[in-house]
């Protein structure tokens, strides 16, 4: 639900599709005139860069654990000669996914503004720049191990970090974003939040309302989503009878009742699929392939709809005893590259998500209180409830052996209200990540929000080919409203493997 980690990938990708709005080479410019830049300060053609560090506290109070440096980078707006009439704050996910790596293919996506906004991009701390965490967990280990080795893999982080791991939260991260913003002497910035980012900028918006213009988020979910994530099980059925229909190459409830017949036989005898490595594909597995790997970048062109596309027909075979396509899209699935410093992933995830138990009980009673909360619901979606719970990278058990933070407040905790300012929130309606549902409740919170489900669209819908998305986005930040948003009608349903009895 709560990744964002191909994201970048789809953004990087849709930079050659939306045509040479910018490309990413070219001279940077340092922050003061005097002094050089640093040598990791981005250079994107045709704008002049500012790049620089803040210190900031590990812990705040805790002196004795250090400090961080929090770089950031300014993509100045291509007309020199009239002062910017905004800055965006964009924020592409994760937890942990760095920024200023991608400042050209963040360039791009926010190309139709460039002309007179600055687009402020600063790496989370602990990631990119921002002093990178290492607490011994690798992406591999984690994306493609069983789920005992992923609850060991957290608790190994959480123990490796000790007190440290108090610095990792979702709080002092946007107080560091604010801290650059007071350097830089921007008074408002328009946060721009993409998947993991919608759940942080909000946050900012708490803290600093004063300098909040506007803000968009794009494959939103609230503070207080369901930790044991029913709304995106019931999404991953709504996505394929989607597709089917759409299509006309399946039959949407056969699809549903195919996953439901696979999911129970992984359940009892799961196979292994040989890929990026000894996958074990069990029911768990399965679903979070589905509603992470697969609806992730749906709609942003042929080779992303491919794996999603391909679901109907290797469920329908392997209902008859047949599992190649299966493995197939196993492989499909898992082969991507991770974005994210997997370690801050887990550690932000653990230290703020709502949790199925008492943070105070020691591991036989979380245990005990979770095993409740899944017999309260028995099923979820086309799975059990244990099944799509496994499939949770970051839910449902997933920080079950998390030490925690004693005393630390989480976000689904806190009461403050957020500022009367425009919100545009969009979900892709084939998203099983962060599905309609969860965007609704997310825009909920907000008095003056705008909520667009954007067809053929998965997780998030800005990558889509048309440009579309995009203009509307344009559109809102200027004025504050989305105008006409008829275009997103046309943009077209992704292909599908016909199913074949």
């Amino acid at each position: 639900m709560r990744t964002g980690m191909r994201s970048i990938a789809g953004i990087a990708a849709t930079a050659a599709i939306l045509g040479g709005l910018i490309t990413g080479c070219g001279a940077g410019e340092s922050a003061a005139p005097s002094a050089a830049p640093p040598a990791w300060c981005p250079t994107v053609e045709g704008y002049a860069v500012d790049c620089g560090t803040v210190q900031r506290p590990l812990v705040a109070g805790q002196p004795e654990l250090g400090t961080i440096e929090v770089g950031y980078a300014r993509i100045k707006h291509s007309r020199g000669d009239i002062p910017a009439a905004g800055t965006l704050l964009p924020n592409p996910g994760g937890p942990g996914v760095p920024m200023i790596a991608h400042a050209a293919e963040a360039a791009t996506l926010s190309g139709l503004m460039m002309s007179d906004h600055d687009v402020l991009l600063i790496d989370p701390r602990g990631t990119g720049v921002s002093d990178p965490m290492d607490c011994g967990v690798n992406e591999d280990e984690f994306q493609l191990g069983t789920r005992e080795q992923q609850l060991a893999a957290v608790q190994r982080c959480g123990e490796n970090l000790g007190p440290k791991a108090a610095g990792y939260t979702s709080a002092a991260t946007v107080d560091d974003f604010d801290a650059v913003r007071e350097r830089l002497g921007i008074d408002k910035v328009i946060p721009y939040g993409i998947s993991y980012g919608t759940y942080l900028l909000p946050i900012y918006a708490q803290r600093h309302p004063e300098h909040v213009r506007s803000m968009i988020l794009t494959g939103a979910y609230p503070h207080d989503a369901d930790p044991l994530q029913r709304p995106n099980a019931e999404a991953v059925s709504l996505t394929l009878q989607r597709i089917c229909e759409r299509s006309g190459s399946c039959d949407g409830s056969t699809a549903v009742h195919d996953l439901r017949t696979v999911a129970a036989r992984l359940r009892e005898r799961p196979i292994t699929v040989q890929g990026k490595g000894e996958i074990l594909l069990d029911e768990g597995k399965l679903g979070n392939l589905i509603f992470e790997a697969a609806t992730s970048n749906v709609g942003a062109g042929p080779e992303a709809d491919a794996t999603l596309g391909m679901l109907p027909a290797a469920l329908h075979a392997a209902v008859r005893g047949d599992d190649a396509l299966l493995s197939d899209f196993t492989r499909r699935a898992t082969a991507a590259p991770g974005y994210e410093n997997i370690g801050l992933y887990l550690t932000v995830a653990c230290n703020d998500y709502r949790p199925l138990w008492s943070p105070e009980a020691a591991l036989p009673q979380r245990e005990q209180q979770y095993r409740e909360a899944l017999a309260r619901i028995g099923t979820n979606g086309a799975f059990s409830a244990a099944g799509f719970g496994a499939a949770q990278r970051d839910g449902a058990d997933a920080c079950i052996r998390w030490p925690g933070i004693t005393g630390h407040q989480r976000p689904d905790e806190v009461r403050t209200a957020m500022p009367d300012v425009p919100v545009l929130v969009l979900s892709g309606d084939l998203d099983a990540i962060t599905p309609d549902a969860n965007g609704v409740r997310a825009a909920s919170r907000f008095a003056r929000s705008t909520f667009l489900s954007v067809p053929n669209t998965g997780h998030v819908p800005d990558l889509e080919p048309t440009g579309c998305v995009v203009s509307i986005i344009d559109r809102f930040v200027r004025t504050g409203s989305t105008g006409s948003t008829e275009c997103v009608a046309a943009i077209p349903p992704i292909a599908v493997v016909p199913v074949t009895n």
